[in-house]
């Protein structure tokens, strides 16, 4: 039987306040498994969210439980397949002395299973090294991606690189309300851009939350050169106070999920998107494997350009090694790229792997 999610979350809203944190999305995940068989491919959505002592594991075929766009298209010419992913994160997630930065993974997983991967192997004249990395979401259009912001891998993945529209108008039932998307890889929740005036109070009004980066100002200094204008990642620095939200795309407050107050995440209609850095410390199951890749995700120290990779108020934070990214290939040696300079689709490189390293 199908059940409307509007009017499900309706029906479990006591369960969520008396629960806080899981009993939500663990009786969405009841519902999203088999609610819709997408367009382009004969599976259909399978998830199961548990809680195992104090983990949740989220099991999942990453296959969307709303519609996708048509895959494959002009600019993207993969095809939806289901996937394997198994991932846990702590159920009482802990901030870190300092934020983590997101590498070449996934940042999270939505409740319905598919994941939040926002970086794509693309580099200024196809040359890692430069450590220009491109911004998939301001691409203009050469990603392929459908209305929800997703689009697909080689190896079937479809993956969100912004706000999962699709999935949020199915949550909320197309009401503007602050919305429990997934879980990062730290544990902490995640939301739509939706959320209260005043963090601290639930009968505040909804507004669209603003992030705090902006793009500098100013010449690139190697590369491409040219004025900054956010063609890529590292066009952007993080500007304290312009925004409603910190470093890491969140803030501390009340949510209908949880009562007493939390850190959550929000994903945001401008940069970065979905999060780039983590405020908890991130599970290994969200982690690529394979051999220590090679540059940053970030550009030249990721969103606001520090040299040594570290974060936006820490910028002699070293950045961690690197694991294996989008641009090895399944024996984790690194694949040459042709050298391309009249760009075209975003493919990711042909390259991507699954979250859990399986194709």
């Amino acid at each position: 039987m199908k059940i409307t999610l509007a009017c499900l979350i309706c029906a479990l809203a006591g369960a969520a306040s008396a629960h806080p944190g899981h009993t939500l999305e663990m009786e969405l995940a009841q519902h999203f498994s088999g609610d819709q068989k997408e367009q382009t491919t004969n599976a259909t959505n399978e998830v199961s969210i548990k809680i195992q002592g104090d983990v949740r594991v989220i099991s999942a075929n990453g296959i969307p439980n709303h519609q996708p766009g048509q895959f494959p298209n002009r600019n993207n010419p993969n095809r939806i397949a289901p996937q394997h992913y198994t991932f846990s994160v702590p159920l009482n997630p802990k901030i870190a002395a300092n934020v983590t930065t997101l590498r070449m993974q996934p940042f999270g997983v939505a409740v319905n299973g598919v994941v939040f991967d926002p970086f794509a192997a693309e580099w200024w004249d196809d040359d890692r090294s430069s450590m220009w990395q491109y911004e998939p979401m301001n691409m203009r259009g050469r990603l392929g991606a459908d209305e929800s912001n997703a689009h697909v891998q080689p190896n079937g993945s479809y993956h969100y690189h912004s706000v999962p529209t699709g999935l949020i108008t199915k949550l909320s039932g197309g009401k503007s309300q602050m919305t429990l998307v997934g879980w990062a890889a730290d544990g902490f929740p995640m939301y739509g851009p939706l959320g209260y005036s005043d963090a601290k109070k639930t009968n505040s009004v909804v507004k669209k939350l603003k992030s705090s980066y902006q793009v500098k100002k100013g010449v690139r200094p190697s590369g491409p050169g040219g004025n900054y204008d956010g063609t890529f990642v590292a066009d952007y620095e993080f500007v304290k106070s312009t925004g409603d939200l910190d470093e890491c795309n969140g803030r501390f407050g009340i949510t209908p999920e949880f009562p007493q107050g939390t850190y959550y995440y929000v994903l945001t209609d401008d940069f970065p998107f979905i999060p780039r850095f983590f405020k908890g410390t991130p599970d290994q199951s969200f982690a690529r494997k394979g051999p220590p890749g090679r540059g940053g995700p970030g550009g030249p120290g990721g969103p606001g350009g520090r040299p040594n990779g570290g974060s936006p108020e820490n910028p002699d934070q070293p950045r961690p090694p690197r694991r294996a990214d989008m641009d090895e290939d399944p024996s984790g040696q690194p694949r040459k790229q042709p050298h391309n300079n009249n760009r075209g689709s975003v493919h990711e490189a042909s390259m991507h792997r699954s979250a859990n390293g399986k194709s």
